[in-house]
């Protein structure tokens, strides 16, 4: 945003909240200089306007500050007389007539996630580049983006990392955000006395909200249980979106599952891109465990054995997996060992993570299981045949892998002979749909689960 834009986005607020006859005489002839650290300079006409918009307007000025820029700066009013006695403004004067000014905002951002260290893999790589694109090009493709998938998979990660990526590379306004946060500050309006005070909080909550370039906010699914908080948000959402603003919203589960959500606003959850995050299978935790290892000082000290160990100990949740790596640099700054061999590794965090963790493979569990129900083989559930004698159980199975497992949609189309996604995808949906009516077929699946 170029120094004049934003004056000029300053002076038309000023109109709106001032009589005409007062922005005429007080604000009409007032000039730009430079805004630089937290000071703003502005030319004034004469020594009068000085005094008056200190004592008077100061709190209107500071008001329309803080909704375009983000925070409250110091004005310095000086008339044309002070400017041309002053050589460093006589310099910004001839230096940068329109300057680019990176305006200060606070977007709620941790600028330590960023695309840079977010580690991809085959159950996060469509949210990792359907969020680069958004970033590199905000409000143009995808909008609104909305990230799903189970807590401690990496949502909030990429929502940071397009927020920084987009602050860093522009000067758009970027926010992130909660939605209990959304609620409280919302909530907290009702709380206030009726009168002026009430007024200028509503006002001040929309304007956070609504005069942004780029809004990102997390677990909508919380956004329940007040029902004006949800039309709220509608209208904040609808205000960005008809003024062509990026919107990213992450949630636990799709659109279709936030059924206490409004119905106009799930609708709205999907007019963009819905992308979903699975958990980390083995080889992409193994590489979390390596990035994070590698800021350790015992990075040198740790052996494939360790980290596949470790894998398989937290086999869904990348903050489990944070968490393990910490439990075990605690234990060795403790114990501080000669070695770091599997057996120590075990020791330090046997309290912390399953003791069961070389199970069998859980697909591999519910193949038998339906295989040995409808009596035929785990190879035909995996087979091409297509006889409804073991098409059937095949969608039976994979359903109950897809609701009773975190393996992604390609992990279990591969346990499959193959298959990919999209046959899975179809096979759930065809017991999904089926378990409507189908009251044998509910009561075939209860027992199946009873048996696994």
């Amino acid at each position: 945003m170029e120094t004049h834009e934003f004056f000029k986005k300053f002076l038309s607020l000023i109109s709106e909240k001032v009589s005409a006859g007062s922005y005429s005489v007080w604000f009409s002839n007032l000039k730009i200089i430079d805004i630089k650290d937290n000071e703003i300079i502005i030319q004034v006409p004469l020594q009068a306007h000085k005094t008056l918009l200190k004592q008077q307007y100061m709190d209107i000025i500071d008001e329309v500050t803080v909704n375009l820029l983000g925070k409250t700066y110091e004005y310095t009013f000086l008339t044309e007389d002070e400017i041309n006695t002053n050589n460093d403004i006589l310099n910004v004067l001839n230096d940068s007539d329109n300057k680019d000014i990176k305006l200060e905002w606070d977007t709620n951002l941790d600028p330590g996630m960023n695309f840079d260290n977010f580690i991809v893999g085959e159950s996060n790589r469509l949210a990792f580049v359907s969020a680069i694109n958004v970033a590199q090009s905000p409000s143009t493709i995808n909008n609104p983006l909305f990230i799903y998938g189970r807590s401690g998979i990496g949502k909030t990660h990429l929502m940071y990392a397009i927020g920084n990526y987009i602050h860093e590379h522009s000067n758009k306004k970027v926010l992130y955000t909660t939605s209990n946060d959304f609620r409280d500050e919302y909530v907290e309006i009702s709380k206030k006395e009726k009168g002026k005070e009430t007024i200028e909080y509503a006002n001040n909550f929309k304007n956070k909200y609504r005069n942004v370039d780029v809004l990102l906010i997390d677990d909508i699914q919380f956004l329940v249980g007040n029902e004006g908080t949800q039309q709220e948000f509608f209208h904040t959402f609808e205000a960005l979106y008809k003024a062509n603003k990026q919107i990213i919203i992450s949630s636990d589960r799709s659109p279709d599952d936030l059924k206490k959500i409004e119905d106009r606003l799930r609708s709205r959850f999907t007019w963009g891109l819905p992308v979903d995050i699975y958990p980390p299978d083995f080889t992409l935790r193994c590489d979390i465990i390596k990035q994070h290892l590698e800021k350790s000082s015992i990075k040198n000290k740790i052996n494939k054995d360790v980290i596949e160990y470790i894998a398989n100990a937290c086999p869904n949740d990348v903050r489990h997996i944070i968490g393990t790596i910490n439990r075990l640099l605690a234990y060795t700054a403790m114990m501080r060992p000669k070695v770091i061999n599997l057996d120590f590794v075990i020791e330090a965090i046997k309290d912390y993570v399953s003791t069961n963790i070389y199970q069998d493979n859980t697909i591999s569990h519910i193949q038998k299981v339906v295989a040995d129900f409808y009596k035929i083989t785990v190879e035909d559930l995996k087979s091409k045949k297509r006889s409804n004698n073991i098409a059937w159980p095949r969608h039976i199975a994979m359903y109950l892998c897809r609701i009773e497992t975190e393996e992604n949609l390609l992990k279990i189309g591969q346990e499959f002979g193959g298959r990919d996604h999209s046959t899975v995808v179809a096979s759930c949906e065809k017991i999904k749909n089926e378990l409507i009516t189908n009251n044998t077929l509910n009561d075939t699946i209860k027992e199946i689960k009873a048996k696994l």
